[in-house]
């Protein structure tokens, strides 16, 4: 029996979504032209470069310097997160790791507000909800997030069913520590 997979037909895609905040409590988000989620905001991230053995951690970072020219040390970021997504767009396992930059961000330090995804906004954490952004990032993962800042979470969600079912895994707040 053969076990050997190609990275291409593993039945999860693995990336990151990273959250940049500046002094001001703006969540640095990109507004995609390009598929998955064209027209939606979202973190910037990417998908893994699993063939070269790339961690997560150096994903977040590789990532956020190609979309903001932010350059990082993996000593500036932190696991915040990790999102398992059940037949998301009924096609597609996701294995998401969310990451956290632990130091404010100057807006002087992006390189440039657009490029060929889409364009960079700073958008205040309160005004997150107001933007178009996906529909599991609006009931569930922004939530998540917000309340874990500087904590951790794991969640399922299961895109499967309908509507969508989640669950909550692990999680431990800032002030749990």
């Amino acid at each position: 029996m053969n076990d050997s997979h190609s990275i291409a037909d593993l039945p999860y895609k693995i990336a990151v979504l990273c959250y940049l905040y500046d002094e001001d409590d703006r969540l640095l988000l990109l507004h995609r032209t390009k598929e998955p989620n064209a027209g939606l905001y979202s973190p910037i991230g990417g998908k893994l470069e699993a063939k070269i053995g790339e961690s997560p951690h150096e994903c977040a970072v590789r990532e956020i310097q190609e979309e903001s020219g932010v350059q990082l040390e993996l000593h500036e970021i932190r696991l915040s997160g990790m999102l398992a997504e059940t037949a998301y767009e009924e096609s597609t396992h996701w294995l998401i790791f969310l990451f956290e930059v632990k130091r404010p961000i100057n807006p002087t330090e992006i390189e440039s507000m657009e490029f060929d995804e889409g364009t960079l906004e700073w958008v205040h954490i309160d005004e997150v909800d107001s933007k178009n952004i996906p529909e599991t990032d609006r009931k569930i993962l922004w939530k998540l997030v917000k309340q874990h800042r500087g904590g951790f979470f794991a969640v399922h969600i299961d895109c499967s069913r309908k509507p969508f079912t989640w669950t909550v895994q692990e999680e431990w707040k800032a002030t749990d520590v």
